[in-house]
């Protein structure tokens, strides 16, 4: 419903950014422009309509409003109203594949291109850093400072990944298969154990493996081994540690049999792996 999406291979251009406060009660206006709005309100409410949609933002609530549609106002916006706004240009990409939560490794050489919708509207940011961000972002477009207008729009993409992730955290609550995940990237140095996620989780492993299996069409034990595969290859490329010490830093108490899960992983043994890394730069 009328969403833009933001890629991390286009910057976003700002044309303004303020904080305003209403001296009389007024109407939103009513137009169509070719800039982006953002709404974000510290006091009051703010009444828009996008097209046939109304909306009312409330302190500590964002609106983003999109480009080329007709905005207006139906109901008046009290005095004393508080509010942010920053209008923004996108160029948006059409076929950008969309950014995990949860991504993999990245393959080297391979452009990271990706997408995200931003949230149309986000709630519950008062005292948060999404809130701060806004505030720094309106002290940032009134500085005088060359620096900090030479980063004005690489700031503003910080602000808008941050509010893209943030949507999506409150879009899509942490289930239990993400609890797991995050269990397990800090178990990258211990054999994965059964036991162990019974005990920590306080449930049956049965039902834990069939849950993780349906949501993140890999097992337990292969998500496990991945990213430990994952850190093998890190540690490969960023440190002279022997094989030997990569393999007991990340539980294998066999060093052959870590060589023969790391050439399924990588397609080549560690040690080829260690001398191609400077290939990747």
């Amino acid at each position: 419903m009328n969403e833009i999406v933001l890629c991390n291979s286009s910057m976003p251009v700002m044309g303004v950014c303020d904080l305003c406060a209403a001296p009389e009660p007024f109407f939103h206006a009513d137009r169509t422009v070719d800039f982006h709005v953002l709404i974000y309100v510290i006091e009051g409410v703010v009444y828009v309509t996008e097209e046939e949609t109304d909306y009312e933002i409330h302190p500590g609530e964002l609106l983003f409003l999109k480009s080329g549609i007709r905005h207006l106002g139906k109901r008046e916006i009290p005095r004393g109203t508080r509010w942010y706004f920053i209008h923004f240009y996108l160029d948006e990409e059409e076929g950008i594949e969309p950014l995990a939560l949860e991504a993999g490794p990245l393959i080297p050489n391979r452009p990271v291109r990706f997408g995200m919708k931003l949230p149309k509207k986000l709630t519950g940011l008062s005292g948060s850093e999404v809130e701060s961000r806004i505030s720094e972002l309106s002290k940032l477009f009134h500085s005088e400072n060359p620096m900090e207008k030479w980063e004005i729009n690489a700031r503003l993409f910080g602000f808008l990944g941050l509010a893209a992730f943030f949507g999506k955290q409150q879009l899509r609550p942490r289930t239990l298969s993400d609890r797991i995940c995050g269990y397990l990237n800090e178990q990258l140095s211990e054999p994965f154990s059964a036991r162990r996620m019974e005990q920590h989780f306080f449930l049956s492993y049965k039902h834990m493996a069939a849950m993780f299996k349906r949501e993140k069409q890999m097992t337990l034990q292969q998500y496990h081994n991945r990213q430990r595969m994952a850190e093998a290859c890190r540690l490969l490329r960023s440190t002279l540690l022997p094989v030997g010490e990569i393999s007991k830093e990340l539980g294998y108490s066999d060093m052959l049999y870590f060589s023969r899960c790391f050439h399924r992983y990588a397609g080549m043994s560690p040690t080829q792996y260690r001398r191609s890394a400077p290939s990747f730069y």
